[in-house]
């Protein structure tokens, strides 16, 4: 399993590190202790995949005239 920082993952690279973390949780092989260091570590990946996620759907929101526009956050949230 993977240890990097999760704030400087890439989407890609946090979705795999998650569905490893799944299956080997799964297989049920692990000791107490290191399932719940891997659920901490899916939950925290889970929420940054869910932030890019959003982050993108926003972008795609704000596409006018084939162009993406810088998102104002202030104003997303004022919706």
């Amino acid at each position: 399993m993977d240890q990097s920082p999760i704030a400087d993952m890439k989407f890609e690279t946090a979705l795999a590190d998650l569905e490893s973390i799944v299956s080997s949780m799964e297989g049920g092989k692990l000791e107490l202790e290191d399932s719940i260091a891997a659920y901490r570590r899916g939950m925290e990946l889970m929420k940054h995949c869910q932030a890019q996620l959003t982050h993108a759907e926003e972008q795609i929101r704000i596409l006018e005239n084939g162009q993406f526009k810088d998102v104002d956050r202030s104003t997303l949230e004022a919706q």
